[in-house]
């Protein structure tokens, strides 16, 4: 397996936790992607949560990256301390990554069937038998850029 990374979900103030997290922890952000980053608005935000931070992340560390999001209102059930964390895997392969996404959704519910995304060849969300949330994704040779506008 190439990585795992905390994946944390936050109610609109992922930028405000990030900047703690940056002062605490130190470094640079690789990435912030706000949802009216994605062309055409494929994440479906409404206009007024497009600068909602749809990812950021943080390293920590050589191996480990801080990622998180903010929940939009608009499409959330209700965000808890609990359900407010994923489990973030990046498979060295394909087949590694269906896997994974097989043996750990086995039991437990499936959020996002494995699929390509604009950002993974294949990227997949569940929730094991345990209720611990995972998710999987293999980037491969997709390469995400940010559509400017």
């Amino acid at each position: 397996m190439k990585m795992v990374s905390p994946y944390l979900n936050f109610a609109g103030n992922t930028e405000e936790a990030f900047g703690f997290y940056r002062s605490v922890f130190g470094g640079e952000f690789p990435m912030v992607l706000r949802y009216r980053d994605f062309g055409g608005n494929a994440m479906g935000a409404p206009e007024h949560e497009l600068d909602k931070i749809a990812h950021m992340a943080l390293p920590l560390g050589r191996d480990t990256m801080l990622m998180g999001t903010d929940v939009l209102e608009s499409q959330a059930a209700s965000l808890n301390m609990g359900n407010n964390f994923y489990i973030s895997l990046e498979a060295d392969s394909g087949a590694e990554a269906s896997q994974l996404f097989d043996a750990l959704a086995a039991g437990g519910l499936v959020e996002m069937p494995m699929q390509q995304t604009e950002w993974a060849e294949q990227f997949g969300i569940c929730k094991d038998k345990f209720g611990v949330q995972w998710m999987v994704s293999y980037t491969g040779s997709v390469e995400f850029s940010v559509e400017q506008g």
